[in-house]
């Protein structure tokens, strides 16, 4: 992208009770489960500047289970919780391009065709967000996978970053089932051989998308201004020369 600068590359933070999290660039951040964080935590995350967070999950997905911690109302209340769900599973050709949920880059294109104007809400409230912003849907792997690529895309980032931001999700909740039991057959805990075969196969299709995608052409055509993708970049991190 010609004209502007930003830093991007991913790296974790550590809010007490927090499943993979990961700072994508400037203020935006991705996690897995909202529900794993502890009061403790969400006081970390407001003092680090989030005021926002958007919770990319179905309806049906939010239910709390056994293992998450209990959390006063108190905790959460200081930030606007907006819920922008990126699917619809009903949806005819979800279970036969996706399984049973998404869990590969080779399929992300195919995500965007299917729902592409759930998917540019989130953009919109990303843009619409109060102070910094955490998106978050159950791993922290996929579906804010292909949020944070196309916000890695608008920041500049190199092919480099977009991967390690990937791999970063990818290890941060095979490390959570390690200790912690996946909700899904599909995504038992991986020793680190089998992960790193995992990890090359898959790379490589994140690259493929990133590299035939163009977040901003996708986004104008979905209905995100382009005012709105200025405050996006804004919120990156992405200084205009």
């Amino acid at each position: 992208m010609d004209g502007i600068t930003t830093t991007s590359t991913p790296s974790d933070v550590h809010w007490d009770g927090a499943v993979n999290a990961w700072r994508i660039a400037g203020g935006v951040y991705r996690m897995g489960r909202r529900e794993w964080v502890t009061d403790a935590g969400w006081q970390q995350m407001f003092d680090a500047g989030i005021r926002t967070v958007i919770d990319l999950r179905t309806a049906r997905e939010q239910q709390p289970r056994e293992v998450d911690p209990e959390v006063s109302a108190e905790a959460t209340s200081r930030f606007d919780i907006v819920h922008c769900p990126t699917e619809d599973p009903e949806k005819e050709e979800f279970t036969e391009l996706f399984g049973p949920y998404l869990k590969d880059p080779a399929h992300y294109a195919e995500y965007l065709r299917l729902f592409p104007d759930k998917v540019a809400l989130v953009f919109k409230a990303i843009a619409a967000a109060r102070g910094g912003v955490v998106v978050h849907c159950a791993a922290g792997r996929d579906r804010s996978g292909i949020v944070a690529v196309m916000l890695q895309k608008l920041a500049g980032a190199s092919d480099e970053e977009i991967v390690r931001g990937y791999q970063q999700g990818m290890r941060g909740i095979n490390e959570r089932h390690r200790y912690h039991r996946a909700p899904h057959a599909h995504d038992a805990f991986l020793e680190e051989d089998a992960l790193e075969a995992l990890l090359a196969s898959r790379s490589v299709s994140l690259l493929e998308f990133a590299h035939t995608l163009d977040a901003y052409a996708f986004l104008s055509a979905n209905g995100v201004s382009a005012a709105e993708i200025a405050a996006i970049r804004a919120k990156l991190g992405v200084r205009a020369d």
